[in-house]
């Protein structure tokens, strides 16, 4: 029997106890895993058949979430269907792979999607803007991650998930917008742009560099590391504390003229689902980030 009854959505957070009503519900309904490690890169998957929640796809950050290495655009190096959609040590597969990618794990535009990691939401918030992008706006990360989903006595399973039959999952008009590197160039020292660095102090700074060949900052560029998101619980802070520390940060700057940006891409989108949740304007990504952006020696750098 078919019910008629609108389905609650999730958009930015949903708590461990709204996904196991979501999975008790019968609501259409895609759990995904993005635990990763850089310095490990096969660690996440390792993790996920350890242990992950029931019926969750693995997204592996590499070789899901991220295309081939090319220059944006560039064409002999990289076929076509796998141009990517920005530069940088993780860059964002075009639209059209992406969606390729979610009809062959059976994704399809009915589903509500959950993403989480066990990583404080540094991986999982990439798939949420991802989805976004794609124009999927029922996404939301579990706050707390698989450890507040096991804190919390709900069940766990191990080893790989039965395969889907495949969808055809169908691009949307985006939710999310992307900031290039040329835009952000063109815009240094502008009000109409405020750049905002989810780095560590230290290699906002410039002070070391373990990733990058070239240390330092985007000139003007403002320093929130995306762990101050993260409660000590492991949680989310509350949208007012939220609301606060960025309106302190941002002192008076527009915050709709903000491009978040990190080492990659990926650990800048805690800061960006933070602004979110907060209830400020839409930001937008710098998604090749610092790795972009000191790849051309023409491009300036700051260090302090």
């Amino acid at each position: 029997m078919t019910s008629n009854t609108p389905y609650q959505t999730h958009q930015t957070l949903i708590s461990v106890q709204e996904l196991a009503a979501l999975h008790a519900s019968g609501r259409p309904l895609m759990v995904f895993d993005c635990s990763f490690d850089l310095t490990q890169p096969a660690a996440g998957k390792a993790q996920y058949l350890q242990a992950h929640v029931p019926g969750a796809v693995f997204a592996d950050l590499d070789h899901d979430l991220s295309a081939k290495h090319g220059v944006p655009g560039a064409h002999g190096s990289v076929a076509a269907s796998e141009q990517a959609a920005s530069g940088g040590r993780h860059p964002l597969p075009n639209r059209e792979r992406f969606a390729v990618w979610l009809s062959s794990i059976g994704f399809s535009n009915d589903m509500q999607a959950v993403v989480y990691d066990r990583n404080g939401a540094n991986y999982c918030g990439r798939l949420w803007w991802m989805l976004q992008w794609a124009g999927h706006g029922d996404v939301a990360v579990l706050d707390g991650g698989l450890q507040a989903w096991q804190a919390a006595g709900q069940p766990v399973a191990s080893g790989e998930e039965s395969a889907r039959f495949q969808s055809n999952f169908e691009l949307r008009e985006p939710l999310q917008q992307l900031a290039t590197a040329q835009q952000v160039l063109d815009a240094l020292g502008s009000a109409g742009q405020t750049v905002v660095d989810a780095r560590a102090p230290a290699r906002y700074r410039g002070e070391v560099e373990p990733l990058d060949p070239v240390a330092g900052h985007i000139p003007g560029a403002l320093n929130r590391p995306f762990t101050e998101n993260i409660a000590a619980d492991g949680r989310f802070k509350p949208a007012a504390l939220l609301r606060a520390e960025f309106d302190q940060l941002l002192a008076g700057r527009d915050p709709a003229s903000v491009v978040h940006q990190c080492g990659s891409g990926v650990s800048a989108l805690p800061n960006l689902l933070a602004m979110r949740i907060a209830g400020l304007p839409p930001a937008r990504l710098f998604a090749g980030s610092w790795s972009e952006w000191c790849s051309d020696p023409k491009r300036p750098v700051e260090r302090g």
